[in-house]
């Protein structure tokens, strides 16, 4: 009952805060505001959630009291069936839902519901590294695919025997960075490469980062001081793509909060046909980048007070090994493994990522001692 008393002390100490959100929201002021605005809609969703879980905690500790009570007071057997079914559904009930409510109070990474720009790259093992970047990357699609997402390619670098040395792109859908965060790292993989005629099993590796995408108000930039060019696209497409310059570059002198140093960032963006997409493809990944950046120092505060096995903030961390000969995926940080390395490569990659959430918010509860 101490438990259940604590519990219900955190979620009434939380009501009037939901009815301040839920009349502040509706307020034109607020609304015109779209920062505070868009922070305002978070917290109401995240709070509802809680006022509903709170509702429902009180109906089944109500619910096991006046099963109780029949139990001791009545006689009659059909209705001491009833009490006795109700109390048991109550009573397995609770249990879970103190879990969810636990994992309600924690608070979630502010960056998990927005969309993510994903970028892989082949590293060391030479072509077949960029073969294994592709197959990653095919992967996430069919992934992205199941969940409903849309994936736009921004930027592409293939390979010379298949595969990509380095592609970008954005992610947009539902809780994208809170879902595909835990895919940033090195993954390695070990089998014969198409390019072997000894038959020998080698080791290759390909690097992940998923990045969360920054919104308009994120990000401050002067965009008047960006440069830009533009160039021919080249490459495959038809007549169009190498007469017309389509293809956009941009310059941005940025001075990194962390060191203090001006920094140049260029970035190039071929991937349409139309010069004001690509360009606002570019100014769209400009904003990630400095985002990134920015947030690095937090992922580092976190990762130094917290150093969690699930997400360290390490990106060059070994993550996840994919053993071909013996159809094995084993992932690192929480010594899990599986055998289905076709279907996971297919994009069947949900129930690994649903370990890692669980692993992770175990350590966030240990944390917050809830």
């Amino acid at each position: 009952m101490a438990e259940y008393s604590t519990l219900l002390e955190k979620l009434e100490g939380l009501v009037a805060r939901f009815e301040e959100v839920s009349t502040l929201i509706t307020d034109p002021a607020v609304i015109a505001d779209q920062k505070r605005y868009v922070r305002l809609t978070k917290e109401y969703k995240e709070l509802n959630d809680l006022m509903d879980a709170r509702k429902e905690y009180i109906q089944l500790q109500k619910g096991i009291e006046e099963a109780k009570e029949i139990l001791s007071t009545e006689s009659d057997q059909e209705m001491r069936e009833i009490a006795r079914e109700e109390l048991d559904a109550c009573q397995t009930r609770l249990p879970i839902l103190e879990e969810e409510i636990k994992l309600l109070l924690v608070p979630a990474d502010p960056q998990d519901g927005k969309n993510a720009i994903l970028e892989v790259r082949g590293g060391t093992g030479g072509d077949e590294a960029a073969i294994f970047a592709g197959d990653l990357f095919r992967m996430y699609a069919k992934f992205c695919e199941t969940k409903g997402w849309k994936m736009e390619i921004s930027n592409v670098n293939e390979g010379t025997a298949g595969g990509f040395k380095e592609i970008v792109c954005s992610i947009t859908g539902e809780n994208v960075y809170g879902t595909l965060k835990y895919e940033s790292g090195v993954h390695r993989v070990q089998r014969v490469p198409a390019t072997e005629t000894q038959g020998r099993v080698h080791t290759s590796a390909a690097s992940v980062a998923v990045l969360p995408e920054a919104e308009e108000f994120d990000v401050v930039i002067n965009e008047g001081e960006i440069k830009w060019d533009t160039f021919r696209s080249g490459g495959a497409g038809g007549q169009n793509v190498n007469k017309v310059e389509s293809g956009v570059r941009l310059r941005y002198i940025w001075k990194n909060p962390n060191t203090g140093v001006p920094e140049e960032i260029l970035i190039e963006c071929t991937e349409t046909r139309d010069q004001p997409k690509n360009k606002e493809r570019a100014l769209a990944r400009l904003r990630t980048f400095i985002y990134d950046k920015e947030h690095q120092k937090y992922l580092d505060d976190i990762a130094s007070k917290r150093k969690t096995m699930v997400s360290t903030g390490d990106r060059s961390a070994k993550i996840r090994t994919y053993n071909y000969p013996q159809g094995r995926i084993t992932d690192h940080r929480i010594n899990y493994t599986i055998y289905n390395l076709s279907a996971f490569m297919d994009g069947d990659i949900q129930t690994c990522i649903d370990q890692l959430i669980i692993a992770e918010n175990a350590e966030r509860l240990k944390e917050s001692e809830l």
